[in-house]
C-alpha cells in the first residue's frame, strides 16, 4: 500500500463527511467560475479598447446628444487622425423582447475608426454606398438567423419618423465580425443620413464622437482641446480614452469587480472555516492511527505530507467538479445570451486562478492539521482509551 492509497483512504474514511465537504467546495468554485466568466465578458470592452481612441460625449450625461456640427470642428484639432460619430437607436425586431443594439453612424469614418471590424470587401463597399444598408454583427445575425439580402424592419420605442411611424426598413447588405474573439459583434449599424433625414425630432444631433489620435502620447492634449472648443456652450463635452469611457459605462450597472470580490470572498471565508475545522477534527479522530504509522516507521515529514495532501486533494476534487459545472453553465448561457453578451465563455485566466485557489485553499486548511499530526506522541496516543 503506497502513500497515495493511504491519502485516498484517509480522505474518504467517513464518506458522508467527505461528500459534504466536497459539495461545499464545489459550490464555492461554481460561483467563482460563473461570476468570473461574466466579469470577463463584461469588461471585454475595456480590454480591447485602442490606446489611441478617445470618446467625446455630452458633459451632462452620455445619453444627451450634441450638435452634428461638432463633428466637423473636432476634425480640425491638431493630433486628430480620424473622427466619427454614432447615435443610439436601440430598437427591436418584430416585438419588444427582440432587442437589437443598433446605432446610426457615418459609415466611412466609423469603419476607419474601428479597423478590428472585418467583413468581405464587396460587403464593405455595399455598406458604404447603400443608404438603407444595415451592417449586422455576426453574433446578432446568428441570433435572428439573418443573412445578406434579407430586408427587415427595426422598430423603436424612442425615435419616430415624420409620418408618425416607428418602423424603419433596412436591407442587410453586410455582416461583420471581429478580428479577435474578444471584439464584440452583437450590434448593428446604419447610415446616419438615412436616419436623420426622416427623423421626426432631434434632427442634426449626434450621440457621441470617437476620435483616433495620431499617437497615444497626444491623447491628453487633444482631449483638453476638444473640451475647450465647446466650453460655455449649451452642450459642453467631456472627452476621455475609450477604456475610461467603457469603464465608466460599466459602473452605471454597479461596481462589478467589488461585487465579485465580496461574493467570492464570503463564500471562501465560509468554506475555509468549515473545511479547516473539519480537517482538525478528522485528524484528532485518527490520533491512534497516526501513532501506529509512526510505530511502523513513518517519519514526521512523511506524515505531514500525507495529511496536507488529503486537504489539497479534497480541495481539488470539489473545486474541479465545481469549475466543470460552471463551464457547462456558462456554455449553455452563451447560446441564449449570444446577442447580448457575445464571447461569453470560460476564460483560461479564470481556470488558472481557480486552480491556484484550490491549491491555496488546500494548503491553508491542511497546514494546522498536518502540524498537529506530526506532534502526536506514540506513547500518549496509544495509551488513550
Amino acid at each position: 500500500m503506497n502513500d497515495a492509497t493511504l491519502v485516498r483512504k484517509g480522505l474518504f474514511r467517513k464518506k458522508m463527511r467527505a461528500v459534504l465537504l466536497i459539495l461545499s467546495i464545489l459550490i464555492a468554485f461554481l460561483i467563482f467560475g460563473v461570476l468570473g466568466a461574466f466579469y470577463s465578458v463584461f469588461t471585454a470592452g475595456v480590454d480591447v479598447a485602442a490606446a489611441n481612441r478617445l470618446v467625446t460625449v455630452n458633459r451632462i450625461n452620455f445619453t444627451m446628444s450634441m450638435p452634428f456640427a461638432y463633428w466637423g470642428r473636432v476634425q480640425q484639432v491638431e493630433g486628430v487622425d480620424n473622427v466619427t460619430h454614432a447615435s443610439w437607436f436601440g430598437g427591436y425586431y418584430q416585438e419588444p423582447r427582440n432587442f437589437v443594439q443598433s446605432f446610426a453612424v457615418d459609415p466611412e469614418s466609423y469603419l476607419a475608426a474601428y479597423p478590428e471590424l472585418v467583413m468581405p470587401e464587396d460587403q464593405r463597399q455595399a455598406f458604404l454606398t447603400n443608404r438603407t444598408c444595415l451592417l449586422v454583427g455576426a453574433d446578432l445575425a446568428g441570433q435572428f438567423s439573418w443573412s445578406v439580402g434579407d430586408r427587415i424592419p427595426l422598430l423603436s420605442n424612442i425615435w419616430q419618423k415624420r409620418d408618425g411611424s416607428s418602423s424603419w426598413d433596412f436591407d442587410i447588405c453586410a455582416i461583420f465580425d471581429g478580428n479577435e474573439a474578444t471584439v464584440p459583434a452583437n450590434y448593428a449599424m446604419f447610415h446616419y443620413d438615412y436616419y436623420n433625414e426622416d427623423l421626426a425630432f432631434n434632427n442634426d444631433q449626434i450621440g457621441w464622437m470617437v476620435i483616433n489620435t495620431t499617437d497615444p502620447s497626444v491623447n491628453d492634449r487633444v482631449a483638453r482641446e476638444i473640451d475647450n472648443l465647446f466650453a460655455n456652450s449649451p452642450a459642453e463635452t467631456e472627452t476621455s480614452t475609450e477604456a475610461a469611457f467603457n469603464q465608466a459605462f460599466l459602473e452605471q450597472f454597479g461596481n462589478i469587480a467589488l461585487i465579485l470580490v465580496l461574493v467570492i470572498g464570503a463564500a471562501f471565508a465560509t468554506i475555509l472555516m468549515i473545511v479547516g475545522t473539519t480537517m482538525v477534527m478528522a485528524i484528532n479522530e485518527r490520533t491512534k492511527e497516526i501513532a501506529v504509522m509512526k510505530t511502523l516507521g513513518f517519519n514526521e515529514g512523511r506524515i505531514f505530507g500525507m495529511v496536507l495532501s488529503e486537504s489539497i486533494l479534497l480541495s481539488l476534487i470539489g473545486g474541479l467538479i465545481g469549475l466543470g459545472l460552471a463551464t457547462l453553465m456558462v456554455t449553455g448561457a452563451a447560446a441564449a445570451l449570444a446577442g447580448f453578451l457575445p464571447g461569453l465563455s470560460m476564460p483560461l485566466s479564470v481556470v488558472l486562478v481557480a486552480i491556484a485557489l484550490m491549491i491555496g485553499l488546500g494548503l491553508v486548511t491542511g497546514i494546522v492539521p498536518a502540524i498537529n499530526a506530526t506532534r502526536i506522541r506514540i506513547v500518549e496516543a496509544l495509551g488513550k482509551t
